[in-house]
């Protein structure tokens, strides 16, 4: 009778959460469809050749770690020193990688060490030195040698110390960038009338791209079902999702492989912090939180654009890896600022961002499995109706399908990435599947990720174990 009674109140819960989720998502389609639409217009205005030759144009200074990157980073950095800006330079910092990576690019750029006034603003690893080119040409590269802070956060610190600039890009040495990247980035601090702290824009998957020296020759549909899936999450996170948060400046997330920061509101905020498994999200909280304890007004941008181009996991050791990384860097954050929550203090972000994260992150994968199991001992023990489940199932995955959907169409027609129908139609395909055949994985990664985090395992980046450009044809 307990059990039975459970299960119904379960049920009641599941059916209002289920129809709140939804809701919520048709919202959020509204406000990023109108979010899109504003850009769009907005982008006309003020031409970016204007901007690039405007005299008030802000510096920015590119943020690129490097832990053993010996084999790509002298075409990586060629990439990141080709970017179309005026004012602007590349701080690659070289986290105490125990491979060649220092030596080649002393080598290729002709790098010497110099006397560099270094000032410690946000506490590393010890730096061992700064080098400079000889050679003209690369006079906007700065290399930071430093010892391996075991995480991206304490490298990219030490990059942020470094830097001349008053905004700083974050991004992975083996990214590829637009050549437009960088004013496509500063455009919003440029013309906002609030203080803008962060940018962010959309990134794309580099698996099955031809890429040549550091360059993007030609852009691929993913080949491997672990990366054609991770397409379709892209896609809806990028395009869809985070221009509606964008839109009700609600943005609590900037990918770290791609996000320009106010250096000043980053270095008073604290900078990244080395113990966070989840940085981006960690670092874009503290700032929006300094910003509010000193009641100063912001926003955090977002542009429905793809700048950005990187490898994602080729296959399920890899993904499970990432995604119990993340799964612990989202509870890690929330639990690590939880007086934010309900706090009047704190805004939008104490009463909307917080309890979505809370309800729609981190609680989905625990219902999710919570349900499994009810469903289960239902049908062994008790006899109910399963008609209600049904339909409830079958609501949320044609919800999910249309969501899925229109941001592929959507994405297709503004940016037209697909080379063919058929490409279109595989995607399409893969979205049908999506729900049974990967999302279980990502559900069991997020419960693995709080299972380590409650038990307090040892937290660690670990290996990503990236193809690199030149075998990643093959996923």
């Amino acid at each position: 009778m307990i059990l039975k009674n459970f299960i119904e109140y379960y049920e009641i819960f599941v059916a209002v959460f289920s129809s709140a989720y939804i809701l919520f998502y048709m919202l959020l389609a509204v406000l990023s469809y109108y979010a899109i639409k504003k850009h769009l217009n907005a982008k006309y205005f003020i031409h970016d050749d204007v901007l690039l030759k405007s005299n008030y144009i802000p510096g920015v200074s590119v943020i690129a770690p490097a832990f053993n990157e010996g084999a790509n980073v002298v075409y990586n950095v060629k990439s990141l020193l080709s970017l179309n800006y005026p004012k602007y330079e590349v701080v690659l910092v070289n986290d105490g990688s125990t491979d060649d990576t220092l030596e080649k690019l002393i080598k290729e750029f002709e790098l010497v060490k110099i006397d560099f006034f270094y000032q410690e603003k946000i506490p590393t690893k010890t730096v061992r030195g700064h080098y400079k080119s000889t050679n003209p040409v690369y006079s906007k590269l700065l290399v930071v040698d430093k010892e391996n802070g075991k995480s991206k956060a304490d490298a990219s610190n030490a990059g942020i110390n470094s830097s001349k600039h008053p905004l700083f890009l974050c991004t992975d040495v083996d990214c590829i960038l637009k050549n437009d990247t960088i004013i496509k980035l500063a455009k919003p601090f440029i013309e906002s009338k609030k203080r803008v702290i962060a940018t962010g824009a959309g990134i794309r998957i580099s698996n099955s791209c031809e890429v040549k020296e550091g360059f993007l020759v030609k852009i691929r549909f993913p080949k491997g079902w672990y990366p054609r899936f991770q397409e379709l999450e892209y896609v809806r996170a990028f395009l869809f999702g985070r221009m509606a948060w964008s839109q009700l400046n609600s943005l609590l997330l900037v990918s770290g492989g791609l996000g320009m920061f106010d250096k000043e509101i980053a270095v008073k905020a604290g900078g990244y912090w080395h113990k966070s498994l989840g940085e981006d999200m960690e670092l874009i909280t503290r700032m929006r939180k300094y910003m509010y304890d000193n009641k100063l007004d912001f926003s955090v941008k977002y542009i429905p654009e793809s700048l950005c181009w990187t490898e994602v996991p080729g296959n399920r050791e890899i993904l499970i890896r990432q995604r119990v990384r993340w799964a612990r860097g989202l509870i890690q954050t929330l639990n690590l600022h939880k007086d934010m929550f309900f706090n009047p203090k704190y805004g939008r972000t104490g009463f909307l961002i917080f309890p979505y994260f809370f309800a729609f992150e981190f609680l989905v994968p625990i219902l999710e499995a919570i349900g499994f199991i009810t469903l289960i001992i239902s049908f062994f023990y008790l006899n109910i109706n399963y008609e209600s489940f049904l339909y409830l199932t079958i609501a949320v995955y044609l919800f999910y399908l249309n969501l899925t959907i229109i941001s592929i169409l959507l994405d297709e027609i503004l940016y037209k990435h697909y080379s063919s129908v058929k490409e279109i139609l595989i995607l399409i395909m893969t979205a049908i599947i999506e729900p049974i055949f990967y999302h279980p994985i990502n559900v069991y990664a997020s419960l693995k990720g709080y299972y380590h985090f409650f038990r307090q395992k040892e937290q660690a980046w670990g290996n990503m174990q990236r193809q690199g450009f030149n075998t990643q044809n093959d996923n």
